[in-house]
């Protein structure tokens, strides 16, 4: 089965069909679902979707984005959430440099935080990087975690093979699709397969099959054929191995194992 490395099932977007979307997926062969968070306000009922529904893994962070809808505790409750639920991965997270009105050194104050709270936990981190991918891997080479996939990578080569040596993937997703990606298109060719994991932004970054409609995980085949298109490979072959990938960098495990706690979130 595929697995969807980055989909924000529990954003408002799916409120009047989640279950519908999910169940779309799942006959698309889509199997695991990472869905990272980006405020403090949505970790309860992301945690409760990732508790109710089954292969839904939540990874629980603060994105660069919604700076201004982070509050001075948010950091020290993400660190007690972090330690209480074992999510697979601290995102998402990371430096907005294409947006002229954030902040950049609240982004970054913010960034090398949650990568500390990642390397104390031990966990990977889901990395948003937008115009500032030096700043990322100068702010990973100061504040080492255990790899994590860098979400919708948009780079040059020698940026990917930079995060390759540092113990990261790189997430691919609907922007494939279109002929006129041409860069992300010849770095999914060039780039080993052992680099690559698959993802939908779901409900954002539709596909071109898609384009101006709401994205939805069961998409995600449309990522992996355009792949197969550009590499000459076996599509079945390319899921078993960008599924195994992404098994390799998030210990989906470690959220199976954890006991539902009761902190009065709603499970219904």
């Amino acid at each position: 089965m595929l697995i969807d490395t980055h989909c924000h099932l529990d954003v408002s977007d799916f409120d009047r069909d989640r279950d519908q979307v999910l169940a779309a997926a799942r006959r698309q062969g889509v199997g695991p679902i990472v869905v990272p968070a980006i405020h403090a306000a949505g970790w309860p009922g992301l945690l409760a979707l990732c508790r109710r529904e089954s292969e839904l893994y939540p990874a629980l962070g603060l994105h660069p984005v919604y700076l201004d809808q982070h509050q001075a505790g948010d950091l020290d409750e993400l660190e007690a959430l972090i330690h209480r639920e074992n999510p697979v991965a601290v995102g998402e997270i990371g430096l907005d440099f294409f947006l002229p009105d954030l902040d950049r050194e609240r982004q970054q104050a913010l960034f090398v935080r949650q990568l500390e709270l990642a390397a104390g936990a031990g966990l990977p981190v889901l990395i948003h990087a937008r115009k500032s991918h030096d700043q990322v891997l100068a702010c990973l080479r100061r504040h080492p975690v255990p790899g994590g996939i860098i979400h919708a990578f948009n780079g040059s080569l020698q940026q990917a093979r930079q995060y390759l040596a540092l113990g990261f993937k790189l997430g691919f997703g609907g922007m494939l699709t279109f002929a006129r990606s041409s860069r992300l298109r010849a770095l999914a060719t060039t780039l080993p397969l052992e680099a690559l994991v698959l993802e939908t932004d779901a409900p954002d970054m539709s596909g071109a099959a898609h384009r101006g409609e709401r994205n939805s995980p069961a998409y995600l085949p449309e990522v992996l054929q355009a792949l197969a298109q550009l590499r000459g490979q076996d599509a079945r072959y390319l899921a078993e191995q960008t599924s195994h990938n992404a098994r390799q960098v998030l210990d989906l495990n470690r959220w199976q194992l954890v006991i539902p706690p009761s902190h009065g979130y709603d499970f219904t």
